[in-house]
């Protein structure tokens, strides 16, 4: 667990027993989420789902909130993980870059397509802040990782341009996740990916002529 699960009152375990015992009730807790929503997510149906008395989990959490805010970092922190990991080799180039970082960003929320849009839904100003954390975090890995091969980006302003793109990526998956439910593009993740890395490719690779506008768009309106 990270600061931010110190600051909200949480208490980390320190022995491996302990900390064995805290993934069982994390694990419940997104079962609970997961099949039930929000709205039925309580200490006593994380308890029943994880074979533990109720004060058992009041004895670490102070809580639900708690409880809730313990599992977003948790998923947050395994994002984090996914894309560092992701970043750290890519396949060579701009194109490989951009792809790693969709398809890291895509199978983490595979793997928890049912809780993100819950934890989204439900949360509070210091689960706001942990996901922008979480967010910034992810968006400077990618700068980072664009950085050897930043010549490819033909915008003049290559670094605005690489975190506009970080940006927009982040925010579609973000916002596909939120509104998967109830509308739905027809998508896998892993297509959603592998479109997301060629319309970010399209964009970092098109030129801008000095007033600003993309060159292409200005040669297709001559043509009109």
């Amino acid at each position: 667990m990270r600061q931010q699960s110190v600051e909200q009152g949480f208490r980390p375990p320190q022995q491996a027993r302990s900390r064995e015992s805290l993934q069982k009730v994390l694990a419940a807790a997104e079962h609970v989420l997961a099949d039930g929503g929000i709205e039925e997510f309580t200490v006593a149906a994380v308890a029943e789902r994880a074979g533990m008395s109720v004060g058992a989990i009041y004895r670490r959490f102070s809580g639900k909130d708690q409880l809730l805010h313990a599992v977003k970092d948790q998923l947050l922190g395994q994002l984090e993980t996914a894309v560092g990991e992701a970043l750290r080799s890519p396949a060579p180039g701009l194109d490989g870059v951009v792809g790693a970082f969709a398809h890291a960003l895509a199978r983490t929320f595979t793997r928890h397509d049912r809780i993100f849009p819950e934890l989204l839904d439900g949360q509070r100003a210091e689960g706001r802040d942990r996901g922008l954390q979480a967010l910034a975090a992810i968006q400077d890995a990618f700068v980072e990782a664009v950085q050897p091969c930043r010549e490819e980006v033909r915008r003049p302003d290559r670094a605005r341009a690489v975190r506009m793109a970080a940006r927009t990526m982040i925010g579609s998956c973000v916002h596909r996740a939120a509104t998967c439910r109830f509308w739905s593009d027809g998508l896998s993740w892993t297509r959603w990916a592998t479109e997301t890395t060629e319309m970010t490719l399209a964009y970092l690779g098109a030129p801008e002529d000095a007033e600003g506008e993309r060159a292409v768009v200005r040669g297709s309106a001559k043509k009109t």
